[in-house]
């Protein structure tokens, strides 16, 4: 059974993810009802633990203290857990996938012609026709590895939903929904998985990088 998810932990976790954002977006991609993240964003408020900004843009950005508790509570949950050797071997695999995404989303927004790199105009319909079914192949690998994060800790359980929509709309037309961001797009919310894996278990992703430089 899925560790259960704390309200409280999914919306710092949100908002450190996103890193600026408001309620509409964090309930998107928290599953909690608006009053509950309401809620909790007051009294993070309250603690000055994060900080609403106002203006023609508005939302939420956890303070220096916040972000300590992110890391506490986080910490927190995977000893109570006790599936640290699985989360890692999921991650693991994440890092074998993420490649084969970074590479996808490039052809999605350049294609080559006469042996240059353009940017894809999305007039190439056999071009993209290739590349959703890269997409589509690569999100089938996916769902595996997602339902068994979801399986040991709930609050990852949002990540398979987020992303089935994102490949949904892309393949009804949709175009922004695989790297536009600012939206719950392909690449937005893989990027925020990708994140919430280096962040639960404690590591940089410069760690990734000197392993590749290696």
């Amino acid at each position: 059974m899925a560790y259960p998810a704390d309200p409280r932990l999914v919306v710092v976790t949100c908002v450190r993810l996103k890193g600026f954002a408001d309620t509409g977006p964090i309930v998107e991609a928290s599953g909690l009802a608006p009053d509950v993240v309401d809620g909790v964003l007051a009294d993070l408020g309250a603690a000055d633990l994060a900080r609403h900004r106002e203006g023609r843009v508005s939302g939420w950005t956890l303070t220096l203290a916040g972000r300590a508790l992110h890391a506490e509570l986080v910490a927190a949950e995977l000893s109570a857990a006790a599936c640290e050797a699985d989360i890692e071997a999921a991650y693991r695999e994440f890092l074998v996938l993420n490649p084969r995404l970074l590479t996808t989303a490039s052809a999605w927004q350049l294609r080559q012609e006469d042996g240059q790199a353009v940017v894809n105009d999305h007039t190439d319909a056999a071009h993209d026709a290739r590349v959703l079914g890269d997409l589509r192949a690569l999100h089938e690998a996916t769902v595996p590895l997602v339902v068994r994060l979801g399986s040991l800790l709930e609050r990852f359980g949002r990540y398979g939903t987020r992303l089935s929509t994102a490949v949904e709309r892309i393949e009804a037309g949709d175009r922004d929904w695989f790297t536009k961001p600012l939206i719950d797009s392909y690449h937005t919310v893989w990027f925020e998985l990708h994140e919430d894996l280096l962040s639960t278990l404690g590591k940089e992703r410069a760690s990734e990088e000197s392993k590749e430089l290696a």
